[in-house]
């Protein structure tokens, strides 16, 4: 089955500045979902498996602007969108801020 929707466009990590990779992180709904993401085995998360207060087009803003950090990379599977954290490439680019964040302190 193929998706009616445009793939995703994604930014790798080396094209992304560190005052973007802060802003994506900076925001508590996408910072859930990177927490979220690193607790859980690549590919295994769809969009709508998260548990979060805001709307379908809210949330695929989310997701937006963490591809767009160079923090999530997202394919179709069937009609979902299912996730993973780029964290080895995130580490690459920004060594020890991913940790940082995910410390949660």
């Amino acid at each position: 089955m193929t998706s009616h929707r445009a793939a995703p466009v994604h930014t790798h990590p080396d094209d992304v500045s560190v005052q973007t990779a802060l802003a994506a992180l900076a925001d508590p709904v996408r910072l859930y979902l990177v927490r979220e993401l690193a607790s859980s085995d690549d590919w295994t998360r769809a969009c709508g498996s998260f548990d979060v207060a805001v709307g379908k087009a809210a949330l695929s803003h989310h997701f937006t602007a963490l591809r767009a950090a160079g923090l999530v990379e997202q394919r179709d599977e069937g009609a979902r969108r299912v996730n993973r954290l780029r964290r080895p490439e995130f580490e690459t680019r920004f060594p020890g801020l991913l940790a940082l964040v995910l410390r949660g302190d």
